[in-house]
């Protein structure tokens, strides 16, 4: 081709280019003045989703700029929302505790997550070697639940366990979980807690309740101090290794979205126990106002947004792509299970956290002198 029809032609693609450039930043700031923006309350595992640049520009192309602070779970329901558009609580205890107090009437469910224990091999091992724990199809389960809050709720050390040389630490076997009056995953431990402690059986009844108060109370108290966020254990775990956190309960969720990072900090001793029972945490949106329930719907039904939840470890109705991101990362968890419970009823879960919170409140140091 020679150079005088060259020219011209290159001219016109720069122009072309220019021009096609000038128009996506005026459709794009044009977006941005009739964006609408939102103010969120939400629990602080979903902060780094709402921080993902990814979400921004899906949400930014539905005309929504997402703004969110997080508080634990059950923390959300203290606070004027009169100043939020939604808060989005993890699970549906917390979400109910918020309905009822502030009189809300619309929830969207969007996503949901297992409750697991974090944990280390030499210490999935040794807990194997006690008949407590056990691997199946690549993934690690707490078989007997029952054994392991015996051993919490006896105080017997990592030390004096068969084959402590695995981790022969001295201190109480105990999982560390986040505060139970204000984190809704320490409230799913809650509830594990009291069906294996009373005897596999949900509890229903507030006779039911009375003879594990004591020992419930006793699972939490021996941790010394706890966080109030699910965020700040899960990262201890991450940054400060098997010394501090050897069970540590958290989100599946969270696991799953390190592990699935460029670079992960997930090393090849970190694992995840699955409790057997164990429980689903629903994630539910509870919008203020119309702008709100706007986002709650898009969260629940827009084909982008559910990938990317998928992407950070969530799971939700798209099960052939959470199980295809499972695949792609090469992530050891199981693909089905089958013993998962149901919490007690909102009532009885509060009352009993209420009485939990008296026991604290009556001990004369009731966090820092207890220690395992």
């Amino acid at each position: 081709m020679s150079r005088r029809i060259l020219a011209p032609l290159l001219s016109l693609l720069l122009i072309v280019g220019v021009g096609f450039a000038l128009y996506l930043s005026f459709t794009e700031q044009s977006m941005l003045r009739n964006s609408v923006t939102l103010h969120g309350l939400v629990g602080s595992e979903k902060i780094s989703f709402f921080a993902d640049p990814k979400v921004q520009a899906a949400l930014s192309r539905h005309g929504l700029v997402v703004q969110v602070e997080k508080a634990g779970s059950r923390q959300i329901s203290g606070f004027d929302l009169k100043r939020y558009d939604f808060v989005f609580p993890a699970g549906v205890p917390a979400a109910e505790k918020i309905r009822r107090e502030h009189g809300l009437k619309r929830s969207f469910s969007v996503f949901f997550t297992p409750m697991v224990i974090a944990s280390w091999r030499p210490v999935a091992e040794l807990l194997e070697q006690n008949g407590i724990v056990h691997q199946r199809d690549g993934a690690w389960y707490v078989i007997d639940m029952a054994a392991l809050l015996d051993l919490s709720l006896k105080q017997v050390r990592w030390k004096d366990l068969q084959g402590a040389d695995r981790y022969p630490a001295n201190k109480g076997v105990l999982i560390t979980s986040t505060d139970v009056r204000k984190s809704n995953s320490a409230a799913m431990y809650l509830s594990l807690a009291s069906y294996v402690l009373n005897g596999n059986e949900v509890v229903s009844q507030e006779a039911q309740l009375d003879p594990l108060i004591e020992p419930l109370t006793g699972l939490f108290l021996r941790q010394g101090f706890i966080e109030s966020s699910s965020a700040e254990p899960f990262n201890d775990y991450l940054v400060m290794g098997l010394g501090k956190a050897p069970l540590v309960m958290i989100y599946e969720a969270q696991f799953l979205e390190q592990a699935a990072l460029q670079g992960s900090p997930i090393g090849p001793d970190m694992v995840l126990l699955y409790p057997e029972p164990t429980l689903f945490t629903k994630h539910i949106l509870l919008p203020t106002n119309d702008d709100g329930a706007r986002l709650g719907e898009l969260l629940t039904h827009d084909p982008e947004l559910q990938q990317l939840a998928i992407e950070h470890g969530l799971r939700n109705d798209n099960v052939a792509a959470f199980w295809a991101f499972v695949q792609q990362h090469q992530l050891a968890i199981p693909r089905t299970l089958v013993n998962v419970i149901e919490p007690p009823s909102y009532e009885l879960l509060e009352g009993a956290i209420v009485r939990i919170e008296q026991r604290y409140q009556h001990n004369a140091t009731p966090i820092q002198s207890a220690t395992p």
